[in-house]
């Protein structure tokens, strides 16, 4: 006898309407202070659970107790000594557009242009963590996430910022239209 499909259905509803709704910034919505002036998640809120690290890598893609501009600061040095550029990638692990996008940079393509860079991972929270170092690089409102800014080598001033939420719904980019992006700002 077969089992009728619609509970199915509704249990996997429940379960993709979250992950579906995405990352990306509602600058619509929240007030002008300094903490809700970052842009809220589509979603009714993100999974608490996903605090953890990202499947598969024993570590934070994102991680939230790392010092963002100290780490930028020293990529810049960096940058300064050999003339790569810094790329700085705003997101939060539990982010499904932003744990695609790190998944994506470690495809062939896109892996081999961000060689050509310094890469510093910034960690936003739920936007209340580093929004401070976020404002000096990217709108969040506007960008949602995963946000990018790249930085110039020499001075440290922005090339680019993704304000518009190009990566905002990353989770539908093949590996290819991430290495085309990269490719134009390089």
């Amino acid at each position: 006898m077969r089992r009728p499909l619609l509970p199915a259905a509704l249990a996997l509803a429940a379960f993709a309407l979250p992950v579906l709704s995405g990352c990306e910034a509602a600058a619509s919505h929240g007030s002008t202070d300094a903490v809700s002036a970052a842009p809220a998640a589509k979603s009714a809120s993100p999974d608490r659970t996903s605090k953890a690290p990202s499947a598969g890598t024993g570590a934070f893609e994102y991680d939230p107790k790392a010092n963002a501009a100290a780490e930028i600061a020293a990529a810049l040095k960096l940058a300064k000594r050999d003339g790569r550029p810094v790329l700085v990638d705003f997101g939060a692990d539990w982010c499904m557009d932003c744990r695609v996008l790190s998944a994506r940079f470690k495809e062939a393509g896109p892996s081999a242009l961000l060689a050509k860079y310094h890469v510093v991972k910034v960690d936003v929270g739920e936007f209340d963590h580093n929004l401070d170092v976020a404002k000096r690089y990217v709108d969040l409102r506007t960008s949602g996430i995963p946000a990018l800014t790249v930085l110039d080598a020499a001075s440290g001033r922005i090339e680019v910022a993704t304000n518009q939420g190009e990566f905002s719904n990353a989770r539908t980019m093949p590996a290819a239209q991430v290495e085309k992006f990269l490719k134009r700002w390089r």
